[in-house]
């Protein structure tokens, strides 16, 4: 796939998965096309050799993988679905002051300030007893602004520019209408309404997540950029779903993006969790065979890296910082905050020098710390050979991040390499 074709189908991809629910619904829609066999756990499972499969959990986190016959050291690449953002609170509504607004939650290590005066949408999951009388569940999106959160006039707080802190309790709160009369399970009957969804006797829990409704772009002097909402990290989703879509079948590879990294990853679906163990031992019965695959496999676990501010430069060490637009980054950190070692990086350099993809290193300033990935926890608990690359992005954990438009068509190189 070329460059152009590949950038343009990442944008449509950032705008369509507005939530991890969303994020996991698209790739096993690509995964479908790709003639991928839909799997579920609770099911027997009968796996044929020459097929290959995927399959859910939680509805946001997804595996797929391909089956040869006799494989054994396969080439796997993980990712994450979830990204930092104001999820909704249970009862969330909160009217005062002449409007409504809903009481939010910050998820994950938010960088609160840009959600300020953002045109911003709803989407992610509600359950909801049906006219059967049987529990179900939907994804819904709003898809229009309907709500903001206004910032405080500068003549209201003249320290707004020096000394600038925000309560996550109290201010950042959306505000979505001066109609004291709105009441919100009507407001979401009307979005299942939407989907053809009728006669709903009582809504029971719902997901949903707070979005900001500009559209990904292509922008600098010669769209240098990918500027986007949730860069972080679904431009390695996209990556590692269209990796395995292009491999042949006889080749052994995996793709897991999980939920929930932004928060710790311990959850049913997070890398913490059993998701990918439970699959691998589903795909290996015999434990000898499954041991004998995890010390032969590779995990790449691909997420961001931080690229150096041009603005801040003083915030990397000068001899490990990326710049955009200059290739793959190698993550590195002496205290398994990341899993690379000497032999994963081996062989991850070997295949992109091959291809003369470049390459660059990342290691965090000795007296800062550095964020997490799923690659030592999915080290740690599958006990297989790990590591970890990241493409640079600017303003990570924003509303809207940037990354390079080369970057991730090379990093796509390299994996669909890798596996062959």
């Amino acid at each position: 796939m070329n460059k152009k074709d590949f950038n343009e189908g990442l944008l449509g991809f950032l705008d369509a998965s507005v939530t991890p629910f969303h994020a996991t619904q698209n790739m096993c829609g690509m995964f479908e096309n790709a003639g991928f066999i839909k799997l579920n756990e609770v099911d027997r499972w009968n796996l044929q050799a020459g097929k290959k499969y995927y399959v859910t959990r939680n509805d946001s986190s997804v595996i797929a993988f391909t089956y040869p016959k006799n494989a054994k050291a396969y080439v796997m690449v993980g990712a994450h679905t979830d990204s930092p953002n104001l999820k909704l609170k249970p009862n969330p509504v909160i009217k005062e002051h002449g409007v409504v607004k809903f009481g939010v939650e910050s998820y994950g290590g938010l960088l609160l300030n840009p959600w300020f005066d953002r045109d911003l949408s709803l989407a992610g999951r509600v359950n909801f007893l049906n006219k059967d009388g049987n529990i179900d569940r939907t994804l819904i999106d709003v898809k229009q602004a309907i709500a903001v959160v206004p910032s405080l006039a500068i003549h209201l707080d003249d320290k707004a520019n020096k000394d600038k802190t925000i309560n996550k309790q109290t201010d950042i709160c959306p505000i979505l209408t001066t109609n004291e009369d709105f009441d919100f399970n009507e407001f979401v009957e009307w979005q299942l309404d939407k989907l053809g969804i009728q006669g709903v006797k009582e809504i029971y829990a719902h997901e949903l997540s707070f979005y900001d409704t500009q559209k990904a772009a292509q922008v600098g002097l010669h769209k240098d950029f990918i500027v986007s909402a949730r860069l972080d990290n679904l431009l390695s989703c996209y990556v590692g779903m269209l990796s395995i879509c292009s491999v042949p079948d006889d080749k052994p590879m995996l793709f897991v993006a999980n939920d929930h990294e932004e928060v710790g990853s311990e959850s049913v679906s997070g890398a913490g969790g059993s998701f990918l163990e439970n699959t691998l031992r589903r795909m290996f019965e015999d434990y000898a065979q499954y041991v004998e695959m995890t010390r032969s496999s590779l995990m790449i676990s691909a997420d961001n890296a931080h690229a150096i501010h041009p603005n801040f430069a003083s915030k990397h060490d000068k001899e490990h910082a990326p710049h955009i637009n200059k290739g793959v980054v190698l993550k590195v950190n002496a205290n398994q905050r990341y899993a690379s070692n000497s032999n994963t990086i081996s062989k991850f350099m070997k295949v992109a020098n091959e291809l003369g993809e470049p390459l660059q290193h990342f290691v965090t300033r000795s007296d800062m710390g550095c964020g997490s990935t799923i690659g030592p926890i999915t080290a740690t608990r599958i006990g297989i050979d790990t590591l970890d690359i990241g493409l640079p992005t600017y303003a990570m954990h924003s509303i809207r991040e940037s990354a390079g438009n080369d970057d991730a068509h090379s990093l796509y190189k390299i994996l669909v390499a890798m596996a062959l």
